[in-house]
């Protein structure tokens, strides 16, 4: 049987400032078709959306939706919305879950979608995978990457300083997540891409390397966390898979996300989880939690948010989340007295 490997990728990248007249040259270029649906929530229709439309409207049919959270319902919406309209493509203006609709709905309708990020706080900008919320068991789903991505560093550096230090918690993870790719890879002759490994992991490192000019919250420190967030986007969709930046560090967060009513920002669970997994691999955790401390990132269940006992619980059922990922939390997971030792070893709890 011939093995085929699909690899999709986006076809630009921009990245620069006073990009929102820049998505009409993006769409002439891939001809992308006249007909455009924008999508925003109610606060970055403010921030780019309407400006973004409006550049849109003076050469293409251009309508806008207020898109309100990353739920099926939503996902229904707008697709809905996009055939009423005939619509060729979509292009999401927002933060991770107006960016999922849009991706989750231009997949199904097989239509093309533009990703205009204007938070910095996960590596989603440019994935093919789509986070819902009520997909029941599953975390994420499985749809495209966008086929270009324009992210305009003074508005993502308008968001709160947080968001960008989320960012830093997402790429720092990859370092945990390619170490339980190679685990499975070993133990269960999982697939494994080297070249996916590492160009996630040179994303982490970079990271690492320029947390100084991160934490200085400027449009510098915007484009590093920017070019981390798409390279492990490139990375997952290099691999047919998010392996290269989703390990039991997500599977932690996803755990949160299940017990808490309202969790932290994703980038900073994974990355107080990617604290806690590195100790378990025996890998320099420290480095890990140094440099989240460094970007003003959380490192403990307190800066969380998070009570000592819910994040041994998640611990205790994150390798339940997704048991077709091995991880190395293995088949049966953490017991109660590991995950309060290794939380409490690290500084987490």
């Amino acid at each position: 049987m011939r093995k085929v490997h699909l690899m999709e990728l986006p076809r630009e990248v921009l990245l620069g400032e006073n990009l929102a007249g820049e998505a009409v040259n993006v769409a002439k270029r891939l001809r992308l078709g006249k007909k455009v649906l924008v999508l925003y929530g109610p606060k970055t229709r403010k921030i780019a959306g309407e400006e973004v439309e409006e550049n849109l409207s003076q050469e293409f049919e251009a309508s806008g939706v207020v898109v309100k959270g990353a739920t099926m319902g939503e996902v229904g919406r707008v697709m809905k919305l996009a055939g009423e309209l005939k619509a060729d493509w979509l292009i999401a203006v927002g933060g991770g879950s107006i960016i999922d609709v849009a991706k989750l709905a231009s997949y199904r309708l097989e239509l093309p979608f533009v990703s205009f990020p204007t938070t910095a706080s996960h590596d989603g900008i440019a994935s093919a995978n789509a986070s819902i919320k009520d997909l029941g068991s599953k975390t994420s789903v499985k749809a495209r990457p966008p086929i270009a991505v324009i992210a305009d560093v003074k508005v993502i550096k308008t968001a709160p300083y947080r968001y960008l230090a989320a960012g830093v918690g997402d790429i720092i993870s990859n370092l945990t997540a390619v170490k339980d790719w190679q685990l499975a890879h070993r133990l269960k002759g999982e697939y494994y891409s080297e070249y996916a490994a590492s160009l996630s992991l040179m994303s982490a490192k970079m990271v690492i390397k320029n947390a100084d000019i991160i934490r200085l919250g400027n449009e510098e420190s915007v484009r590093k966390v920017v070019k981390g967030l798409i390279s492990s986007g490139v990375a997952m969709s290099i691999a047919g898979s998010s392996r290269p930046a989703s390990g039991a560090e997500h599977l932690f967060s996803h755990a949160l996300d299940m017990l808490l009513e309202k969790p932290a920002l994703h980038g900073e669970q994974v990355g107080v989880g990617a604290i806690i997994t590195a100790y378990l691999h025996g890998l320099k955790w420290e480095r890990i939690r140094e440099t989240l401390k460094k970007v003003g990132a959380p490192t403990t269940a307190y800066e969380l948010g998070v009570k000592p006992e819910i994040v041994i619980k998640a611990l205790t059922i994150a390798h339940t989340i997704r048991p077709e990922r091995y991880t190395i939390l293995g088949k049966d997971g953490l017991t109660w007295e590991a995950a309060e030792e290794a939380a409490r070893i690290t500084g987490v709890i």
